[in-house]
Order: C-alpha cells, then sequence, then structure tokens
C-alpha cells in the first residue's frame, strides 16, 4: 500500500512541475510586447502616406513637412513612454509583493493606455475623411489601445507569476527580455526612411 502512495505522490509532483513550467513559458508570456510594438510603428508609414497625398493634391509641401514634425512629435511622445512602461513594469514585478505589483502594474498600464490614447486620437483625426486637411478617404490603423494595452496587462500579469517562482538571478534575466533592444521602439527617422 505504501507504495501506491509513493507512486501516486511522484506522478503528482511531475504533473505540478510540467504545468509550472508550460504557464511560465517566457516566449508564451511576453509575445504582446513585440506585437505591440510593431502596431505603433506601422502607424508612421501610414500617416506619411496621407500626408504625401495630400501635399501633392493641394500641391503644397509645407502640409508633409509640417505634418511629419508634428507626427514625430507625438510619436515621440509615445516612444518614451512606451521605454519607461517597459521599465516600470519590470520594477514593479522585481520590487513588490505580488499585491503589490498587481496595484503598480495597474497604475502604469492606465498611464500607457492613456499616452497610447491620446497619441490613436491624434493620428485618428488627422486622417479622417473630411478631417481638417481634407482628406478624400480614411487610414485604417491596427492600433486599438485598448485591445493593445489589455494584452500587454495580460501578459506582465502572467509574467509576474511565473517570475515569482523563479530564484534572484533567474528572474531578472526573464524579465530583462521586456527591456530588451528588440523590444524598443524604432525612432521616427529609422522608421520614414525604410
Amino acid at each position: 500500500m505504501k507504495r501506491y502512495n509513493l507512486l501516486f505522490v511522484l506522478l503528482l509532483l511531475i504533473f505540478n512541475v510540467t504545468n509550472a513550467q508550460k504557464k511560465g513559458s517566457p516566449a508564451a508570456d511576453f509575445s504582446a510586447i513585440g506585437e505591440a510594438k510593431t502596431k505603433i510603428e506601422n502607424t508612421v508609414p501610414l500617416v506619411i502616406k496621407h500626408l504625401k497625398e495630400v501635399s501633392e493634391k493641394e500641391n503644397d509641401p509645407s502640409i508633409l513637412s509640417n505634418g511629419t514634425s508634428a507626427l514625430a512629435k507625438e510619436y515621440g511622445k509615445v516612444e518614451l513612454e512606451w521605454r519607461l512602461y517597459r521599465g516600470n513594469m519590470n520594477n514593479c514585478i522585481l520590487n513588490n509583493s505580488s499585491k503589490k505589483a498587481k496595484k503598480c502594474m495597474e497604475y502604469h498600464n492606465s498611464m500607457f493606455r492613456g499616452t497610447l490614447t491620446n497619441y490613436n486620437n491624434y493620428i485618428t483625426n488627422l486622417t479622417r475623411k473630411n478631417g481638417y486637411l481634407g482628406v478624400e478617404g480614411d487610414t485604417k490603423f491596427e492600433l486599438n489601445p485598448a485591445e493593445v494595452t489589455t494584452k500587454l496587462s495580460e501578459s506582465y500579469f502572467n509574467g509576474s507569476d511565473a517570475a515569482n517562482r523563479m530564484k534572484g538571478t533567474q528572474k531578472k534575466e526573464f524579465l530583462s527580455q521586456t527591456t530588451a533592444d528588440d523590444n524598443a521602439l524604432k525612432p521616427f527617422n529609422q522608421i520614414t526612411i525604410e
């Protein structure tokens, strides 16, 4: 009878370890960061294309140059907030208990959502049909601030759960992938050249 109990305990332990590894998979946890980065960056060429069309239609090159400068400024705000957001979310996870970490992450997520919403409103109004530049068609963006920040929030909450099962340096290495250069937004000038 004792052999069966020992076998049952071993099987239960193996099952729990396997599930913990699946749940804490770094690749699955932080994929939303790369998706958000791509969606934000993809807005720039669409707005520039729109500005070129209006500029050519109105035969006024200042529309393109002034619009590009204004867009660069707005994109710069998102770029700065994106860098701060990723660092703050990591600090929430590394420096707090799970309860405090959740509150901390919710706060920074709402801050980033606000910045992204402002940017989305700006580019949407700039490219809207019958907008103040007199455009004939709407430009469609894949950027939905609520959807993007919800996915990011879920990703970081899952990452926090996974990190809580790790020790010291392993936890830092796991979270460092979110602040890696690959996940930084490309500079505005680099996007406009591509």
